[in-house]
């Protein structure tokens, strides 16, 4: 029998907004981050209520994949527009108020740079939005569990790539790289890429008249609905376990905004069972 899921707390943001507050800032694009060497544990974080993930208790594989589906599927939509001031608490630089953390270069830049200039920011879609023809239309085009802060310019150049190792820099890199069909984000960062791909390969199955997400092995996926390089990003998601801003990130979007959860965030060990 399933248990009963206890209300949403409201409120978890603010307690870990206090955590972050002696956070160090992301590496800035000038620097090149050290390779993270640390693995994932099958512990869980303890600001949000664990009852919220009662219905996959016990399950693995194909059953587990399905019961996260139907419990993150419970979820607000955003409209478009209405993600530009999500991000900004979302993704806020936990040392300067007033500026976002952009994901690939890991740049802090001003929150009120969000546009479609060279200097802005705009809105980066970690699951190309092209890989499944979504386009930004509420639904998986709004989702914030996919959605960060990042340059326009290193935007544009990411593209609808799939993530691979491998490629050569470029401007405002933050140490990502990239190559004719593929993009590797910096080290500092490539854990919370590898979740956010498996988060929409979860939430989005098909079953709601968007198209069945699933990643695979491929870095030529053009508009199919699928997301490589799997392998690699398994590896990403061991080598880069969740961070404090990523779990808080997890926590104010569940809280304040779409009020569902990135269950990969919370237990790193579900990956493996399910790929």
């Amino acid at each position: 029998m399933l248990a009963i899921r206890i209300p949403r707390r409201k409120a978890v943001a603010l307690a870990t907004a206090a955590v972050l507050a002696g956070l160090a800032a992301p590496a800035a694009a000038t620097a090149t981050p050290a390779t993270a060497t640390a693995t994932t544990t099958a512990t869980t974080t303890a600001s949000y209520d664990p009852a919220y993930y009662d219905a996959a208790a016990g399950k693995t594989g194909t059953a587990l994949k399905s019961a996260l589906h139907t419990i993150i599927s419970d979820q607000t939509k955003l409209s478009y527009s209405a993600v530009w001031e999500a991000l900004k608490v979302t993704d806020q630089d936990p040392n300067n108020s007033n500026n976002v953390i952009l994901l690939y270069s890991g740049i802090s830049r001003s929150k009120s740079l969000n546009g479609g200039d060279v200097g802005d920011w705009n809105r980066e879609h970690v699951w190309a939005k092209s890989h499944g023809d979504f386009g930004t239309s509420t639904g998986p085009g709004t989702d914030l569990h996919h959605l960060r802060p990042e340059d326009v310019q290193v935007n544009s150049i990411r593209g609808n790539k799939d993530f691979d190792n491998g490629g050569g820099s470029f401007t405002n890199s933050g140490g990502s790289l990239t190559d004719s069909n593929s993009f590797e984000p910096r080290d500092a960062v490539k854990g919370d890429v590898a979740r956010m791909i498996l988060y929409m390969a979860v939430r989005y199955e098909g079953t709601d008249g968007w198209p069945d997400l699933e990643p695979n092995d491929s870095v030529t996926n053009g508009t199919n609905p699928y997301h490589g390089r799997l392998s690699v990003l398994k590896q990403w998601h061991q080598e880069d376990p969740p961070s404090a801003f990523e779990r808080n990130r997890n926590d104010v979007i569940h809280d304040s905004y779409q009020h569902n959860r990135n269950p990969f965030i919370d237990h790193p060990e579900w990956v493996e069972s399910i790929w």
